[in-house]
């Protein structure tokens, strides 16, 4: 079956949900792009008109306490079920591949055509697994956000929140209660957030080895301790040694240049601030299905 659109969206980023569902227009994609699990908004930035209440975390850095907001991914899961329950979801997790040819998309799965629109416009926001919208120049060493989800088996109790390195690999270092253990766990595991080129994630010296060994250096280096361990022959505290064990590394490449390849595609210069701006006028066509929330 084929349908035609005047505007139609490609992408699964937070920007693209938020772009669609401001202009009130069909969202395709290959893969949902869930925003980074400790992305925030600003502390003030309120959603309860799409019923998410407001509310705040205190974080504790090394540089005293940091406070954010929201999670953007409680804006992201919202507007893509709003969305979805208006039909303007037009694939969710069932296709593999996006093709454009001139004004058609067809979307396909790994073994067959599962859907073909028809558009006037298309809005496009990235979309790793699609094909003849646009024509990318990659950079000379393409670079990659590089997370590490890092287990502390030992010495993960400790009231720190994030801090950040001057170095590009370990930039960042978000800490929260441990998903491996049940309930509201004192325990913390890691997420080490780096920026590494290519060749650098292709080397033993940015592997997730090293991740856990330099993650262990900058906290040791910040003054955080193991656990405690009682007293030396001369009177000073001891300390066991932090022990880690690697979880998981995901990453994902940081957008090349981009250039349409037709004059019915465009790309949008849009920022998510700007939008949240409109988000709640574009709410009160969804209210009959927020009145229920």
């Amino acid at each position: 079956m084929t349908t035609r659109h005047e505007h139609i969206v490609v992408g699964g980023s937070v920007t693209a949900v938020l772009y669609a569902f401001i202009n009130n227009y069909p969202l395709v994609f290959t893969e949902p792009i869930r925003p980074f699990r400790f992305d925030y908004f600003e502390p003030k930035q309120s959603l309860e008109y799409l019923k998410i209440p407001q509310s705040t975390k205190t974080l504790l850095t090394f540089n005293g306490q940091r406070t954010v907001g929201v999670s953007k991914d409680m804006l992201w899961e919202r507007l893509l079920f709003l969305m979805a329950l208006e039909g303007k979801v037009l694939t969710s997790g069932i296709t593999s591949h996006l093709r454009c040819d001139i004004d058609r998309i067809v979307a396909s799965n790994d073994y067959s055509k599962i859907g073909e629109w028809l558009f006037d416009e298309c809005h496009y926001f990235d979309d790793q697994n699609s094909h003849g919208f646009v024509s990318k120049k990659d950079l000379a060493e393409p670079e990659y956000l590089c997370y590490d989800w890092i287990a502390f088996n030992r010495g993960g109790k400790h009231e720190i929140d994030f801090f950040s390195t001057d170095d590009k690999f370990v930039q960042h270092v978000w800490f929260y209660s441990s998903d491996r253990i049940d309930g509201a766990t004192p325990v913390k595991d890691a997420c080490v957030v780096s920026r590494l080129t290519q060749t650098e994630l292709l080397d033993f010296d940015y592997s997730e080895t090293m991740a856990r060994f330099k993650l262990v250096h900058e906290m040791e280096a910040r003054g955080m301790k193991g656990k405690f361990n009682g007293y030396g022959p001369n009177g000073n505290p001891k300390y066991y040694k932090f022990r880690t064990s690697g979880i998981a590394r995901t990453k994902s490449k940081l957008t090349s240049a981009l250039a349409p390849q037709a004059s019915n595609i465009c790309l949008p210069q849009v920022s998510d601030k700007d939008m949240l701006k409109s988000l709640p006028q574009a709410c009160v066509e969804y209210d009959r299905f927020l009145r229920w929330l």
